[in-house]
């Protein structure tokens, strides 16, 4: 009898051992955390995790050691003092298992975030293929998220760091590889892109919905979010039941008359959709959070344009969103500002990525560690994808080697700064003259002897195109129909014809001398 009972007990304690074996979870590293990456040089490294609840995981970096235990969450973190190691090393991670992270390098890690112009890869972008055949750049490293969509905040992401190569640089995007290849470049240190972009996305997708939520001006979005989700299961069914099969009549139809098929409807927008406020930054932001990073590049606002006037708050709110939960103070966010786009208008007239561009422009200089990269030359009529992303990715590293890195370069196109009203004519003042103004034949101005793109009114606020000279660091605007000049605006349409730069070749930023309403701005209610 005591024999069976040991028997007994001793089973019970084999399997015992046998369900904590199967249930113990191995040390792993966030996602971020690969080999090749690259550690942001200069200040505190944050390295996190998971393990099983209560494990101790130590991690080792050269002659540095920190150990930290994971809590009931199963997360751990540690944070090491700044890290001077030159050229390659390993991180090493031990608990009851082991991992050794090869070939990491200490460098600096900026973000590139966006819409579809970050998202746009180096293949697709001008010269391509003489681009990816230069492209061996061994220490600048590149990591594409894995996008992903979620309700709620994730804190993990999928994706891997890879030193730049001609196999693989063309699945970068553009934007981020020629902004980084500058980088790399001028300063001589490795450099880190982290590519977390999606196209077709507005502002609020990449922001958290508590930072949304924080304030009532975007209680109008959530409503109708609330509306668009409870509807969601009855336009699934509906979907799945009367427009697919439809769709494929269709498609056979087509097909048997040998024509172009018709696209696929798109699924109904439900709880999992890419653009519902808070999806993208709880799945493709928050998982690289704290990661130390230098800065972040941001591409995007082409879906806000309808509602350029809330992305005055609405793109301030997002960076100080990502700023606070990141922790690392008021780190660089270099805007890249809309490119000229849709058809050429013959006349003065208002215009929605005007007011978008002027919303970038604001948010960038009413911060002092904002940047502005304008492309207001390099875009396309008829293409929102235009392909000269090189110039783009120029200016973005101009405006950090400029300020976040306090090189003595001209790192800005002219910029308004003051007007001043001189008879019958408008005196314009500039910022970042550079070493002069000029004017630049670009695609869209091929008129080397005539600056253009400048609008004059009176305080009847009825706009005609100007004439306009440079005199000095100044452009004199004047028109033989406005005897009483109020206001000057400049490259003011969604595809303004406009050519005044410094002569450094940086193009001067569009903008506008009045403050009258603009046509994507709230108006109070009649009476």
């Amino acid at each position: 009898m005591h024999r069976a009972r040991f028997a007994h007990v001793t089973l019970l304690v084999a399997l015992t051992l046998t369900v904590r074996i199967a249930v113990h979870a191995d040390v792993t590293l966030n996602g971020m955390f690969t080999d090749n990456m690259v550690l942001q040089r200069d200040i505190d490294v944050p390295i996190f995790g998971k393990a099983e609840v209560g494990e101790q995981v130590t991690v080792t970096i050269g002659d540095q050691t920190q150990t930290a235990t994971a809590g009931e969450d199963g997360k751990w973190m540690v944070t090491f003092a700044p890290i001077e190691i030159v050229g390659a090393f390993e991180v090493k991670v031990a608990a009851t298992n082991e991992i050794t992270l090869t070939n990491v390098v200490m460098g600096d890690v900026w973000i590139c975030s966006g819409q579809s112009n970050m998202a746009m890869t180096v293949r697709g972008c001008r010269n391509a293929a003489e681009e990816i055949a230069a492209a061996s750049h061994p220490d600048l490293r590149l990591f594409n998220c894995s996008r992903q969509v979620s309700p709620e905040p994730l804190d993990d992401c999928t994706g891997a760091w890879v030193p730049c190569t001609p196999e693989v640089v063309g699945g970068f995007s553009g934007v981020g590889y020629f902004f980084g290849r500058k980088l790399h470049e001028d300063l001589g240190v490795p450099i880190g892109l982290v590519n977390t972009s999606w196209g077709g996305t507005p502002a609020e997708a990449w922001t958290s919905t508590e930072k949304l939520l924080s304030t009532g001006e975007y209680q109008a979005t959530f409503e109708a979010w609330v509306t668009i989700i409870e509807d969601y299961p009855a336009a699934l069914e509906e979907y799945e039941n009367e427009t697919v099969p439809a769709w494929g009549k269709k498609v056979a139809e087509a097909k048997a008359a040998g024509q172009t098929p018709p696209r696929k409807p798109r699924t109904p927008p439900g709880p999992n959709y890419y653009r519902r406020p808070g999806n993208l930054f709880n799945a493709m932001i928050n998982p690289i959070i704290p990661m130390a990073i230098k800065g972040t590049t941001w591409y995007q606002g082409e879906a806000n344009a309808s509602r350029a006037w809330q992305y005055r708050s609405l793109l301030p709110t997002m960076i100080e969103d990502w700023r606070e939960r990141w922790g690392q103070g008021d780190f660089p966010f270099i805007i890249v500002q809309l490119a000229n786009f849709l058809a050429i208008e013959e006349q003065p007239a208002e215009a929605t990525w005007a007011e978008l561009r002027e919303a970038q422009t604001m948010t960038a200089l009413n911060d002092p560690q904002g940047g502005l990269a304008v492309a207001i030359e390099v875009g396309n009529a008829t293409n929102i994808h235009p392909k000269n992303k090189q110039t783009v990715g120029l200016r973005l590293a101009l405006w950090a080697l400029g300020t976040t890195y306090d090189q003595d370069i001209v790192y800005s196109g002219p910029m308004y700064a003051s007007k001043r009203t001189e008879g019958n004519t408008i005196r314009i003042f500039f910022d970042h003259v550079g070493s002069g103004l000029c004017r630049r034949v670009t695609e869209n101005a091929p008129f080397p002897t005539r600056l253009i793109g400048f609008q004059i009114a009176d305080q009847h606020r009825d706009w005609h195109w100007a004439d306009a000279w440079i005199d000095g660091d100044t452009v004199v605007v004047s028109s033989d129909v406005v005897k009483h000049p109020t206001a000057v605006r400049y490259g003011w349409a969604n595809n303004p014809v406009c050519n005044l730069f410094n002569k450094e070749g940086l193009a001067a930023n569009p903008f506008r001398t009045d403050n009258w309403p603009m046509i994507t701005q709230p108006q109070p209610p009649t009476e």
